[in-house]
């Protein structure tokens, strides 16, 4: 087919990429805030729902609550505090559906490459089939990215020496095999964070017995089963006033608890160590396994509903080591203390690849952009990259009142550029500030990916920290056109 052959780019007025929590989210936004602008979504899996659709293992949840992990506009009615992956679907497409967002979007189209033309003042997206290869060209006015921050194709496993030798099996949480029979079965789930504390309470009444082997430990908390307070307000209130009302409550606990375990980094490990003391065994050994080597929060803490994985251990159907791994073997894992543990089947929940922009390839006017040397502005625009804007939530509270803010403030922006005529808007990079990691967080899965990701400012409002307080002042209290944005005609 020649170029003259070639079929007409599909133009939209704002082109979402990925149809996950964060996609539907600012997806329903714009239908409720901007019902006369044109909207496609562009997936690149068979499905919608991202995370809670691919995930699969044992168990799997939401490991904040879920009063502030639903979408402002949408109240959640579920009774639990955590919710299964089955009803946060439900609720992720449920609100595709109420907000006609099901039929903008393309599904198996995964963006390879988007291009801004300065004299048309649009973007070009390039996006491929993911059934027959074909390629796709849509253009849009303004390019939203909604890729959530990990690699959905594989998960994180670090080298472990003699994992090719193990004759069970060998699995990552986030490719769980759907034939996996663990039954009976003596089964090890390296790691400590909140897929190995989901998974373990899940596993173990099926298993012969279940060991959480982890190098070191992490923070983990019990949290009440159900949300008793939240319920009391939707009776009360309705859902609608009842819902606002225990957002409200359970944001002010998040942030409280957040700002005293980094005021008060003693006290709170003591209080921490003193819960955990309580749900487990007499004689355990809380010292040796549960007590992290950082201070809480340095790390996000993990959650179990009702004591879940404390009430394992209990039983005897679960145990902890903290050990390192010397070597696997054909029957289990050889540790450095001398101990071995016979396994059948080895999970490693290792933790995530992180991957910025879902790996979208950025270029303006020909020239790719270079993301690890960019600023972010107001936590959603890149510096000098026009017409463009993404999403990545709190590592220290629930992602979704990240999505919610993000989308408001898109919505008060293309309404900003109506008003003013104009078709462009760019955060232009302010000469001589300095630089910071976008991310001051210590977990192990942030650290190693720093590199790949843009970067922060040292001055507002290109210094965002993972605060949610300051976000609301910056993206829905501040103007818009506060003069930190450049507004031009094309």
């Amino acid at each position: 087919m020649s170029e003259t052959d070639a079929p007409t780019p599909v133009h939209v007025d704002v082109l979402v990429v990925g149809a996950g929590l964060s996609g539907i989210g600012v997806a329903a936004r714009l239908r409720r805030e901007h019902p006369e602008r044109t909207l496609a979504i562009l997936e690149s899996r068979a499905a919608s729902g991202g995370t809670w659709d691919l995930f699969r293992y044992p168990g799997i949840r939401s490991d904040s609550d879920v009063q502030t992990y639903g979408y402002d506009f949408k109240p959640w009615k579920g009774r639990k505090a955590l919710a299964p992956a089955a009803e946060i679907l439900d609720y992720i497409r449920e609100t595709a559906r109420e907000y006609d967002v099901e039929n903008c979007i393309r599904y198996r189209h995964r963006v390879v490459r988007a291009e801004w033309s300065s004299t048309d003042a649009r973007w070009t997206v390039t996006a491929r089939n993911g059934d027959t290869g074909d390629i796709t060209t849509f253009t849009t006015d303004w390019l939203f990215c909604a890729t959530g921050y990990y690699n959905y194709d594989r998960g994180y496993t670090p080298d472990i020496p003699g994992i090719e030798r193990f004759t069970g099996r060998v699995v990552h949480p986030q490719q769980w095999p759907a034939d996996l029979d663990y039954a009976g079965k003596r089964v090890v789930v390296i790691g400590s964070g909140a897929t190995a504390v989901t998974l373990i309470p899940a596993m173990a009444d099926a298993t012969e017995h279940v060991t959480m082997l982890q190098r070191s430990p992490s923070y983990i908390i019990p949290l009440p089963a159900e949300d008793t307070v939240s319920d009391l307000f939707r009776r009360v209130l309705g859902d609608h006033r009842g819902y606002r009302l225990a957002r409200k409550k359970n944001i002010a606990l998040n942030v409280w608890i957040y700002k005293l375990c980094q005021r008060f980094p003693r006290r709170a490990r003591a209080v921490i160590r003193w819960l955990n003391k309580r749900m487990l065994p007499d004689g355990f050994d809380v010292d040796t396994h549960f007590n992290p080597r950082y201070d809480p929060w340095d790390q996000r803490l993990c959650v179990v509903p009702g004591g879940d994985l404390f009430a394992t251990i209990r039983k005897g159907k679960a145990s902890v080591v903290t050990d390192r791994i010397e070597t696997v073997d054909e029957t289990g894992i050889a540790l450095a203390s001398g101990r071995h543990l016979d396994a059948d089947i080895v999970v490693t929940a290792t933790g995530l690849d992180l991957l910025a922009l879902g790996g979208l390839e950025l270029c303006i006017d020909g020239e790719r952009v270079d993301i690890t040397k960019r600023l972010v502005f107001k936590g959603t625009m890149l510096s000098d990259v026009p017409n463009f804007s993404f999403v990545f939530g709190y590592t220290n509270a629930p992602w979704t009142l990240k999505v919610d803010l993000v989308a408001e403030y898109l919505c008060r922006l293309l309404t900003a550029m109506d008003r003013r005529g104009a078709q462009v808007a760019v955060a232009e990079q302010r000469a001589g500030m300095g630089t910071r990691p976008l991310l001051d967080f210590a977990a192990g899965y942030i650290q190693r990916s720093l590199d790949r990701w843009p970067q922060a400012g040292t001055e507002d409002p290109w210094n965002l920290q993972m605060d949610y307080h300051k976000d609301v002042a910056v993206l829905r209290e501040t103007p818009v056109d506060d003069g930190s944005l450049t507004f031009t005609p094309a």
